[in-house]
């Protein structure tokens, strides 16, 4: 497999890979967040110069909480049996911060969807990570691909 971001990023700090069954689902999902948020609002970039405002309202309606518990559930029968392992343990966590926008089982669902991008960038899988991106996004209809 290629070396992935998260190899790079270690290799360029001296930083040792970690096993990953020695995370929690909640640093998993702390990455994840921001890589569902880096690969959202790359694709909206790449589409082409919008006013930042813009730019800023379509990325968020997408990675808030409600539609990345959507996406989680639309993606369910796609999990592999480790990413199903991965969002339970991540929906089932015992996050210490309250959902600012979102139901409580709204909250757990993406927390449960950010821990298995977490998974996926930790150990190298870009590929899984945009295919399920992807697939998501054509299932919840959403038209930041046009």
């Amino acid at each position: 497999m290629e070396a992935g971001l998260n190899e790079y990023l270690n290799g360029k700090f001296d930083i040792e890979s970690k096993d990953i069954r020695t995370y929690s689902p909640l640093t998993l999902a702390y990455i994840g967040d921001a890589i569902f948020d880096v690969i959202i609002r790359s694709i909206l970039v790449n589409k082409g110069n919008t006013a930042v405002n813009k730019l800023h309202q379509r990325a968020s309606s997408i990675v808030k909480a409600p539609t990345q518990a959507k996406m989680a559930a639309a993606l369910m029968e796609d999990f592999t049996e480790e990413e199903a392992d991965w969002y339970r343990r991540g929906r089932n966590s015992k996050p210490h911060t309250k959902a600012k926008n979102a139901t409580t089982m709204d909250y757990l669902e993406a927390t449960g969807f950010e821990a298995v991008v977490g998974y996926l960038y930790l150990t190298n899988d870009m590929d899984r990570i945009c295919e399920l991106v992807s697939l998501g996004i054509e299932r919840l209809g959403l038209d930041i691909l046009d």
